[in-house]
């Protein structure tokens, strides 16, 4: 049997909150053509005459808040999952992030080190969208192809709707849903609409009417707001939330141009000014708590509120390492293996026919 491999990816984060350090993960973010997609003589001038010279030091103090004594918290938290879910599998596996370190390169050095030949790549974000999933996946099959391209790839789709991960999000949530309260906010991060345009495969189906996302169509396939409404609506329905009592925002917007909405902060403002005093905010988007659930959400997104005329916010915390999300990323470990293995069963009788 061939031996095999797993990459979980994320999006990244800077190796220090030092300013230095937040302005060269900014560069490389925002220089990657999937997140900003202006023409390239358009980008390098907006990011490096307009982003750079003041987004780095806000970024920086933002991140200071939110550094662990270990480092960042999405990469301290993403390699205890990498190491628990070595642990139950038997396959190696490494983790890796679209931007930074530990890089997409080193990921795979260590896998073609340890002889894999067939790798499974499990992307950290539940929903498509081409500032995330998309450029991840891409860029992991430009490097495959470049350093092993004998090596052959599997890409686990979205799974903003599994029965598996929907029941791992409602699990993490159940201590707090338990409790009083008036309103569950569910914030997603946000996009530019234009890029909802741009994934459409059928060019004339997304933000086209208002229901676009109720009608049946293919373009669901690569639409990050009809899946985070489908994951909202598995929610929902299996932890018993209350018509009503929810609603959906998108939040970390930049730039002038039109963003999914509503916008995270003006809905915490429109909440409280309701009359909702206790606010509960979950970030499904995110399967680790990061700088956008931590200090945008958690502090930023908690003053908002109150200042507004809240009396109680709670963020839930992301997926991180709860049980049932391990047990979920294991069993996409195993369905790869097993896969793998009858293909080969299947290829090797085959031959000796």
């Amino acid at each position: 049997m061939s031996k095999k491999g797993i990459l979980l990816i994320n999006l990244g984060s800077p190796d220090s909150p030092k300013t230095s350090d937040v302005r060269r993960y900014l560069r490389e973010f925002l220089m990657d053509g999937r997140v900003m997609d202006a023409p390239y003589p358009i980008r390098f001038g907006v990011v490096h005459g307009m982003i750079l010279p003041f987004r780095p030091k806000q970024s920086a103090e933002a991140y200071h808040k939110v550094w662990l004594p270990e480092g960042s918290p999405l990469i301290v938290t993403s390699k205890l999952v990498q190491r628990q879910l070595q642990e139950r599998v038997s396959v190696p596996v490494e983790l890796a992030m679209r931007y930074q370190n530990p890089s997409i390169e080193s990921a795979l050095r260590s896998l073609i080190a340890q002889g894999a030949q067939e790798l499974l790549l499990i992307s950290l974000f539940p929903h498509y969208a081409m500032s995330s999933y998309e450029t991840a996946v891409v860029r992991v099959k430009e490097l495959l192809q470049t350093m092993a391209p004998h090596i052959s790839l599997k890409v686990t789709p979205p799974y903003y709707a599994d029965p598996d991960y929907i029941a791992a999000l409602t699990a993490s949530a159940s201590e707090y849903l338990a409790q009083d309260y008036d309103h569950l906010l569910f914030s997603f991060h946000g996009l530019p609409e234009r890029h909802l345009r741009k994934s459409d495969p059928t060019g004339c189906h997304c933000l086209r009417t208002a229901n676009c996302c109720d009608v049946p169509s293919p373009a669901h396939g690569t639409c990050y707001r009809a899946q985070c409404f489908q994951t909202v609506k598995k929610f929902v329905a299996r932890a018993g939330v209350p018509p009503g009592k929810w609603s959906v925002a998108f939040q970390s917007r930049l730039g002038r141009d039109p963003w999914l909405q509503p916008y995270t902060d003006q809905e915490l403002v429109r909440l409280a000014r309701k009359g909702v005093k206790k606010l509960l905010v979950i970030c499904p988007a995110f399967v680790t708590d990061c700088l956008e659930t931590i200090e945008e959400m958690g502090m930023r997104g908690r003053e908002t509120f109150l200042a507004a005329g809240g009396r109680e916010f709670e963020l839930i915390p992301c997926l991180n390492t709860h049980p049932l999300w391990l047990a979920f990323l294991e069993k996409l470990a195993r369905e790869f293996s097993h896969e793998w293995n009858r293909r080969e069963t299947a290829a090797a009788m085959a031959a000796a026919r």
